[in-house]
């Protein structure tokens, strides 16, 4: 409860900050009055009408109207990390007779859109996961484990809370169904057909609950937003353990160029905690990643994006959107592997240009 307080607070604060250069706006030597007060309504027939492609739920619809999409995530970690200071191969190989070395994920996600209403809109996202560790032990043996398949099925309902001129609050009520893998195996040097550690695996076991809030803003030319989420598991997996909850804040600012382009910065903010229980396939002795106190961790992101949007035309309501940045702060429950970048590259249509 205090995380999801903290988070509420924290989007307040990211709204404060992104958005001061768009309270008022000078326009032929006039000052705008605060948009709140301002005649036009927020709309998202625009390129920065949508969250920047890395924010999920951040965006509802229409009446009657749907949205498909695409997006691809890739992010690569190299070299280990205690706390916030880098630790070399050497030093987690004598507490470890294995360590890895460097992880990257892929992550393709289809989802659709409907809103039945106006003030409601459902979700559904299906994502694929593909993932490599590479691995070095004591005797420097060096092997490579990898994991892929489908990852958890979610569903979200998000319903505006308000809409006051080019401002609007919605709610995110989402639940995930634990579709993805948590039998994951590969061989490595012990053996063939080994279970993999938990980063490896490809869902949780548990139905997780999604809850959250989105606060979404416009002038002319500039928005902006800010989104707190959090990530509660229910229960215990089948293999008896509970990863921990996820809490996340981010916040945005945007500016529109032209009526097809757009640009936008976000500061991402996330909190993981520790697994609760243990696989009893896995010997936390043996390599960290099996260990279930050293996955909690916290991290502030920077990323920088780009929007394509075409208003009219033959591919009128389609968006090309991509998104990338690095971690400016890590705090790991380690030695854990440290977040190097992250991508995001997606595509959305909305069929009316909604």
């Amino acid at each position: 409860m205090i995380h999801i307080v903290r988070s509420c607070l924290i989007v307040l604060a990211c709204v404060a900050f992104a958005s001061p250069a768009v309270w008022s706006q000078t326009q032929q030597g006039h000052t705008m009055e605060m948009p709140m007060m301002a005649g036009p309504q927020w709309t998202s027939a625009r390129p920065d009408g949508h969250a920047p492609i890395g924010v999920k739920a951040g965006n509802t619809h229409h009446a009657r109207k749907w949205m498909f999409s695409y997006l691809f995530m890739f992010m690569e970690m190299d070299g280990n990390r205690d706390r916030t200071d880098r630790i070399g191969t050497n030093e987690v190989l004598r507490d470890f007779p294995v360590t890895p070395i460097r992880m990257t994920m892929q992550m393709h996600m289809v989802g659709v859109m409907y809103a039945p209403t106006h003030h409601l809109t459902l979700m559904a996202m299906l994502p694929f996961i593909r993932m490599s560790m590479d691995h070095v032990t004591r005797t420097n043996v060096k092997f490579t484990t990898e994991s892929s398949g489908i990852g958890d099925l979610k569903l979200t309902a998000l319903y505006i809370l308000r809409r006051i001129g080019r401002h609007r609050f919605h709610l995110n009520a989402g639940l995930s169904f634990p579709t993805g893998s948590i039998d994951e195996k590969d061989d490595t040097p012990a053996g063939p057909n080994q279970k993999l550690p938990y980063p490896m695996q490809l869902g949780s076991g548990t139905f997780d609950l999604f809850p959250g809030i989105t606060y979404l803003g416009q002038t002319e030319n500039w928005s902006w937003g800010g989104q707190a989420m959090g990530m509660i598991r229910l229960g215990e997996n089948d293999n008896e353990y509970t990863l921990g909850n996820r809490y996340l804040q981010t916040g945005w600012v945007a500016r529109r160029w032209t009526e097809w382009l757009s640009t936008s910065a976000r500061l991402d903010w996330q909190i993981w905690g520790n697994i609760d229980g243990a696989d009893p396939d896995l010997n936390p002795a043996v390599v960290p990643t099996a260990d279930p106190d050293r996955r909690g961790r916290q991290r502030l992101d920077l990323l920088f994006g780009a929007n394509l949007y075409a208003p009219k035309g033959k591919l009128s309501g389609h968006r090309l959107s991509i998104e990338g940045g690095f971690p400016i702060y890590q705090d790991l429950d380690g030695p854990q592997l440290e977040t190097d970048w992250q991508l995001f590259v997606g595509w959305r249509w909305a069929p009316g240009n909604l």
